[in-house]
């Protein structure tokens, strides 16, 4: 029982990472190329938090309750972007540092080594 229960959350979870549009968008921002959108893309949760907020208020002003569906959803998928800026911020210093140092360490490398040929060219001499 457990293990279809498990396979059925994995298989929702699956789906909807890849049919939502906000799930796309979001899977694209973490990429190596997307990473430097993250901030800009902090901007995407202001027409979210307005719809959740119209939502809210025609709710209150005596809508239908299923708009409480709707406001939450555009809260949460606001949530999602704005903490995706700063997440891709932190992750784009840290490929960027990481990516530095390779470059410095092959450098290194290049340096070394005319210096070990002529070494080595010295001493079958």
């Amino acid at each position: 029982m457990f293990g279809i229960i498990w396979g059925l959350t994995a298989r929702a979870h699956y789906s909807f990472r890849r049919f939502m549009p906000t799930n796309i968008a979001l899977d694209a921002l973490h990429t190596r190329r997307g990473l430097k959108w993250g901030v800009p893309a902090m901007l995407i949760a202001v027409p979210y938090a307005l719809a959740a907020a119209l939502c809210a208020g025609l709710v209150e002003a005596g809508g239908s309750g299923w708009l409480n569906l709707l406001t939450v959803l555009f809260v949460w998928n606001a949530l999602k972007f704005i903490v995706a800026g700063p997440a891709t911020l932190i992750r784009l210093a840290s490929v960027r540092s990481r990516e530095a140092r390779a470059r410095r360490s092959v450098a290194g490398v290049q340096q070394i080594r005319p210096v070990e040929d002529l070494k080595r060219s010295l001493a079958h001499r």
